[in-house]
């Protein structure tokens, strides 16, 4: 299958202040990322915070240029196409349905903004779409003259969706799009997601940090650590059989409702690694219980393994032979 939107070699750099009398350093948020996103799938990416999971989501968006590498949609540059032009094809939803939306307008009038600003249609013709969209996202019309601040959490989140689906996108970038709601209502919005998934016809970039909802939602899954993807999977592959340690460690990091389990022990310590100080070699290697001599001082490679691919050392048999020679 063919990508829709691809990232190659995608970098983003940060000049970062330390304080008054020290030098200024550079922190890679994104560092070499490549990723293809296929029509019709969801891909999850994973990590702890960060990780650079946000600052990839805006670069995906065109919201933020990368430092390097470029971004393609159908074989085009997104830069050729412009921000109206990436706007009409990429939308996103945001983690906070709270700041995301103005507190001064009213629900219609948010979400036919994006056909405002791109002048399609009347006046009527907009709020007739917008109408449209919030009756497909589960709002009925009652609520149209209504102002956010009258929306609990859920409703609010179906409005930021309907506004994102308004311009008939290709791709939604959904940026943590639960995590700021009652977990009685997170289900109700991945299933809506889903429902608008099959009856639209959406692809989705899908960013979280919760493994669970991930495993129910993604089709694939790109694992981040330091700005890096160290591993991409079949949703179904990583959870089964996660083949890099830090993937390991996230997996066993998920609470379970079992009695008398406890809290999970991941091995991965209580600091987390300096962005501005990565370690050399594998980034991973000074938490990584599995580390052998060269993770210190060589970077891992990528290797496939069937459909599949990771970055490390365990899995690279060719290069672990060509240290030991």
């Amino acid at each position: 299958m063919s990508a829709l939107l691809e990232a190659q070699d995608l970098t983003r750099s940060f000049t970062v202040g330390q304080g008054m009398f020290k030098a200024r350093r550079t922190l890679h948020a994104v560092n070499g990322i490549s990723l293809d996103i296929r029509k019709g799938e969801v891909l999850g990416i994973v990590g702890e915070s960060g990780c650079g999971k946000s600052t990839l989501a805006r670069m995906l968006l065109g919201l933020m240029p990368p430092t390097g590498g470029r971004i393609t949609l159908d074989g085009t540059d997104i830069r050729e196409l412009g921000r109206k032009g990436m706007a009409r094809r990429v939308q996103p939803v945001f983690q906070d349905p709270y700041s995301s939306l103005n507190p001064r307008r009213t629900i219609a009038s948010i979400v036919a903004l994006p056909l405002e600003v791109h002048g399609i249609g009347t006046a009527s013709e907009r709020r007739r779409q917008a109408l449209e969209i919030l009756d497909k996202v589960g709002l009925p019309q009652r609520f149209a003259d209504r102002y956010p601040r009258e929306l609990s959490g859920g409703q609010r989140q179906r409005v930021a969706i309907a506004r994102a689906l308004i311009m008939k996108p290709e791709i939604v970038v959904c940026d943590e799009p639960t995590s700021a709601l009652d977990v009685s209502v997170q289900s109700q919005i991945l299933n809506l997601l889903m429902d608008l998934r099959r009856e639209l016809g959406l692809t989705y970039v899908f960013i979280s940090h919760n493994l669970a909802v991930v495993e129910h939602i993604a089709t694939r899954v790109a694992v981040m650590y330091l700005g890096r993807v160290v591993e991409l999977a079949e949703t179904e592959a990583l959870f089964r059989t996660p083949r890099h340690p830090y993937t390991k460690a996230l997996l066993a990091s998920v609470l379970t409702p079992e009695p008398g389990e406890g809290i999970p022990e991941t091995g991965l310590g209580l600091a987390f690694p300096d962005p501005l100080n990565p370690p050399p070699g594998c980034p991973f290697h000074p938490r990584c219980a599995e580390r052998m001599s060269q993770c210190s001082s060589i970077a891992p490679r990528f290797t496939q393994h069937g459909r599949d691919v990771v970055a490390c050392h365990l899995h690279d048999s060719e290069q672990v032979a060509a240290i030991s020679a």
